[in-house]
């Protein structure tokens, strides 16, 4: 159970109501502070139609935040939005391969900003040789866009965490198919 209450849109001043257009409990927490709500919309926005990195990609590296750090808000949401963006089912079978440290079928890229992502996680950063590979073939402005997009999401999954956010029944179907090592 969530450790402050969800608000609809009659509870929220008017000029805030569009911030729960998506109708998602984390968007009706956060709206609890609704400018702070506002500028994590804004990142998370830019972050989702703005940024020039390609969005599979970009969807593969929350998703592997999301599963690295056992969240199943973050992880299912991602699927789903993920699929909405290029992620396909054979993507998410070679995330969970990759962080097993089996093989996959990913093309390397992919593979090496899944890495990046799983370091980010567990090690505060990516060290220079994942930093390189990635590098090779991304522009700058991409890696600060990937490399920004990770750590938001890591800040995200401990926003969940924190909060108690529940997920919304709709996407606890979803573990279903992608069961969470550790998650009920």
């Amino acid at each position: 159970m969530a450790r402050l209450p969800y608000l609809e849109a009659d509870q929220v001043a008017p000029e805030y109501r569009d911030m729960l257009k998506r109708n998602t409990n984390l968007h009706k927490l956060l709206v609890n502070s609704p400018e702070m709500a506002r500028a994590f919309n804004g990142i998370g926005g830019y972050i989702r139609f703005k940024s020039k990195l390609d969005p599979r990609l970009r969807e593969l590296a929350i998703l592997q935040v999301g599963w690295m750090e056992k969240s199943e808000y973050e992880f299912t949401h991602h699927v789903k939005i993920g699929k909405e963006f290029g992620v396909t089912d054979e993507d998410i079978a070679g995330l969970m391969a990759e962080t097993n440290g089996k093989p996959s079928k990913l093309e390397p890229l992919a593979k090496a900003i899944l890495k990046g992502a799983r370091e980010m996680v567990r090690e505060l950063a990516m060290p220079d040789a994942t930093f390189a590979e990635i590098k090779q073939h991304l522009s700058d402005e991409h890696m600060v866009d990937l490399v920004l997009t990770i750590a938001f999401y890591c800040g995200v999954v401990r926003v969940l965490a924190t909060m108690k956010i529940d997920n919304e029944p709709y996407y606890k179907e979803v573990l279903q198919q992608y069961p969470i090592p550790g998650v009920n």
